[in-house]
């Protein structure tokens, strides 16, 4: 027999406790001035400083990434994020005056920037301390109370935050719950006021779909495969190094990192040497001195690993070459940095988003060609774009959607607090990151104030002929 549970049999005690709490609590904390919620960070920025050591131990137990990648993709962006938060919080929570048109004199508007309320804060393995901890300051600065839920895939990273969430907040502030999938479903259960996920299309769709039970809003950041175009006028040798350095960042497991590159058919043998070049400078002249590499990390589980390795040799058995790379280890999870070759848009690598360290290369004839393949891709979370003729920029940013595009380099666009993060379409749903992460964690509530001057009563019925006229007087105005 078949026993239908009640949604609360489904949740795990430890999980609603934690939820209960931040609920009670959320309207004291919504109330806090900048200089209170400031407090709350300052404690949160000293531990990070106190324990960055510890944290990269942590992240390289996980998936050996190099201390020098978790200083600049982990702990530089938090510390960033936090500095500039810290800088301009005040001015962004003043209430935001608004113009009056002329049909409401007598009042006057303003915007005020009120907390969401509970939030929900789902993190990825990949960049498992930064998205965790830039969205959540981005909340607490916005007031609200959160939960937070790191990946089970990266277990060290996950204690490490457990340990600094417990000591950086109070638990009926910001809550932070370990588990798998199970832990995650009970999660989506709840009425939450806004739940931010980062991670891949299919779970955002679940996450999305859950949100809808409560009305509850969505940040979604996904991803998708991010194209690189090099045209004809490109500088080969700086392309190659940046595209380089961006896909295998993290070992090509990056959201933003280029999955894959359309080069021109003039320029596709110089950048292919270019590209061996960069990448046997980086990692090492031989497969053992690459292996051997302390600046290169690892996939992060088995079934990564296996699926990376999958689509590689696919590509390679239907016809892809092997430029540099192509070396394996499955015991340590390794797989060598690779450039492919000979990639039609029909090879199996070019099925789903590679999110590891196998960048196809495709060659192109027209500017057609590329625009119409980036768009059927449907839009990436990033897109970029090597040349020095702007017509060519122009048309690739006119003619196409993406969440963020960078002109001659990679990545580099999500490190600037000023400019908004996110995706659209397949790739996400909503932006955050400096001023824009504040909003996102934040209501903007529309006030009118009427003073003792009003044209409204004109307007109040009966709806005499004098009315009538003035209605359609006013409605002049706007032709």
């Amino acid at each position: 027999m078949h026993v239908v549970k009640r949604v609360e049999e489904l949740i795990p005690a430890g999980v609603q406790e934690a939820f209960d709490r931040l609920q009670a609590r959320r309207w004291d904390v919504a109330r806090r001035d900048a200089k209170e919620r400031l407090a709350r960070l300052e404690k949160l920025q000293q531990l990070i400083l106190a324990r960055r050591e510890a944290l990269a131990d942590a992240i390289h137990q996980d998936f050996r990434k190099p201390r020098a990648e978790v200083e600049a993709t982990e702990v530089m962006p938090v510390l960033q994020e936090l500095a500039y938060i810290r800088k301009h919080l005040k001015a962004w929570m003043k209430p935001r005056k608004v113009t009056t048109p002329l049909m409401l004199a007598g009042t006057s508007s303003h915007v005020r920037y009120e907390p969401r309320g509970v939030v929900l804060v789902m993190a990825p393995w990949n960049y498992p301390f930064n998205l965790l901890v830039s969205p959540l300051v981005a909340a607490v600065a916005a007031g609200n109370t959160v939960l937070c839920k790191p990946s089970e895939k990266t277990p060290n990273t996950a204690r490490f935050l457990a340990e600094l969430i417990r000591d950086a907040f109070p638990d009926d502030e910001v809550a932070l719950v370990e588990g798998g999938p199970e832990v995650g479903d009970a999660l989506l259960r709840l009425p939450f006021d806004h739940i931010f996920f980062t991670g891949g299309p299919r779970v955002g769709r679940r996450v999305m779909e859950a949100a809808a039970k409560h009305l509850t809003s969505v940040t979604l950041e996904l991803g998708g495969k991010s194209p690189v175009i090099v045209d004809a006028t490109a500088d080969v040798t700086t392309t190659a190094e940046r595209v380089v350095w961006g896909k295998f960042l993290n070992a090509g497991q990056t959201c933003i990192a280029p999955d894959h590159v359309w080069v021109h058919a003039s320029k596709e043998e110089a950048l292919l040497a270019a590209m061996r070049e960069a990448l046997e400078r980086f990692y090492g002249r031989s497969e053992e001195a690459r292996r051997a590499s302390l600046d290169f990390c690892r996939l992060v589980d088995d079934a990564a690993f296996k699926r990376v390795r999958g689509l590689m040799d696919r590509a390679v058995t239907e016809g892809a070459r092997v430029v540099v790379g192509g070396g394996v280890d499955a015991e340590t999870r390794y797989i060598a940095p690779t450039v492919l070759a000979d990639v039609t848009p029909e090879s199996p690598i070019m099925e789903e988003e590679i999110f590891g360290p196998v960048l196809p290369v495709l060659r192109y004839e027209s500017l057609d060609e590329v625009v119409g393949h980036v768009r059927a891709e449907g839009k990436p979370l990033a897109l970029y774009v090597f040349s020095q003729d702007e017509a060519t920029v122009e048309r690739v940013l006119r003619e196409t959607s993406a969440g963020g595009t960078c002109i001659n380099t990679v990545v580099l666009h999500n490190a600037n607090p000023h400019l908004p993060f996110g995706g659209v379409g397949q790739s996400g749903l909503g932006a955050y990151h400096g001023e824009t992460g504040f909003r996102t964690f934040s209501h903007e509530r529309a006030v009118l104030r009427q003073g003792r001057t009003s044209l409204a009563h004109l307007f109040f019925p009966p709806y005499t002929g004098k009315a009538q006229k003035l209605a359609r007087l006013a409605s002049r105005l706007f032709e």
